[in-house]
């Protein structure tokens, strides 16, 4: 299977799991132009070569109105609020599945500060993260994993750093008590580097991907990518991504399960767009014989560790259950990858899926959909005048 393994001995920051996943794109000029189409204008994101103790990596920079993050001309900058941050992202031109990740992790921030603050969510000001520049952070790692499409994401123990940061609210501890919480349940550790060296953004983005934590497994590496951080410290400033195979293949999931026969199934379907929206593995029911002989329906979500916390309010909140079961698993999935092909409908999203000496390539529904609609044909149909390359 082919894993990512993220190396955070020197923590984790938006900007450089940005630069170390760029190094791993097939053409990363070409990601950054798209990246930039998708941001206004005032907004520019661009990587260039660095070095760090001697090691050659790349730095991502941000400019907003051509100032970097710390300027003097960012700090006069207004912060926003979630819910200017959703519609921000609402109004991206990107796939479902990357407004979904995006979304979830600065829902998570947002959560995080709330909790850190003692403020309601609603009214939390985003100073880290209410810029536009961790938007872009955030957009262009949800896009470089959707487009590497990696089978499983792993990471070893983070690197927080140790003293004290300075920030909107004052100076605090490192970590930060938002970035704390996000990191609740994860391997960390700190040392005789001062300095905040993990970020609630790569605390966020970590917990949202990483299915595990620890040591590096075996793996042959087939390509690797280091992102430097701003500041030179003693030991390399930045993260290392190592892509490469291992034979496992498998990851740990989670199967959170309820049995309901009081709602409606408009009610339940809109439980599992909720879910699936948070970034839901899969969402599906099953139809069961609960007692006193009625007839009801088991919806079951299936997530990741890290998103444990978060499904679990979306089921309480949007179903009439009492109780939640929790169920542990294996799950074996094939690498995924999306190329668009020009065909003569117009151009067409193609999938590949391949691991366990297997490969298979299919188009994409909306595509095949959109096809079928235009020539008044079935989607059958619309496949086989793909496969064969001529207009029907």
């Amino acid at each position: 299977m082919k894993t990512l393994y993220l190396d955070c001995g020197m923590g984790a920051a938006g900007d450089m799991l940005t630069a170390a996943l760029l190094e791993l794109h097939p053409d990363g000029a070409d990601f950054l132009r798209r990246l930039n189409a998708l941001l206004p204008g005032e907004i520019t994101v661009s990587a260039a070569q660095d070095e760090k103790c001697g090691l050659r990596g790349t730095h991502v920079t941000v400019l907003v109105e051509g100032d970097e993050e710390g300027g003097e001309q960012r700090r006069l900058h207004r912060h926003t609020d979630l819910a200017e941050i959703r519609a921000r992202i609402h109004a991206l031109a990107v796939p479902d599945a990357v407004k979904a990740d995006v979304r979830a992790v600065f829902d998570a921030v947002a959560e995080a500060e709330s909790a850190a603050h003692g403020r309601p969510v609603e009214n939390i000001h985003l100073h880290e993260l209410g810029s536009w520049d961790a938007l872009a952070d955030v957009l262009a790692v949800c896009m470089l994993l959707y487009e590497l499409r990696p089978g499983q994401i792993l990471a070893s123990p983070v690197h927080v750093g140790s003293g004290t940061v300075k920030c909107a609210h004052g100076l605090l501890p490192v970590p930060a008590p938002a970035t704390e919480r996000l990191l609740r349940g994860i391997p960390i550790c700190g040392g005789e580097i001062r300095g905040e060296l993990c970020t609630p953004t790569g605390a966020a983005l970590l917990r949202h991907f990483v299915t595990r934590f620890g040591p590096m497994p075996m793996l042959r590496v087939e390509k690797s990518g280091f992102g430097t951080g701003k500041k030179d410290y003693p030991a390399a400033n930045g993260l290392r991504a190592l892509w490469g195979e291992t034979e496992d293949g498998g990851e740990r999931v989670l199967e959170l399960r309820c049995n309901l026969d009081d709602m409606s199934g408009e009610e339940i379907g809109f439980a599992m767009e909720r879910l699936l929206e948070a970034g839901a593995l899969d969402a599906y029911t099953l139809p069961i014989g609960m007692k006193k002989s009625r007839p009801g329906v088991m919806l079951t979500c299936m997530c990741r560790p890290g998103q444990r916390d978060a499904m679990l309010r979306l089921l309480f909140r949007h179903t009439t259950t009492l109780g939640v079961r929790e169920a542990s698993c294996a799950r074996y999935t094939l690498a995924r990858r999306f190329r668009t092909e020009e065909t003569p409908y117009g151009p067409v999203c193609v999938k590949t899926a391949e691991g366990f000496g297997v490969r298979r390539e299919k188009p994409e529904y909306e595509d095949l959909a959109r096809i079928a609609r235009e020539r008044g044909v079935s989607l059958r149909e619309a496949a086989a005048a793909l496969e064969c390359g001529e207009p029907g």
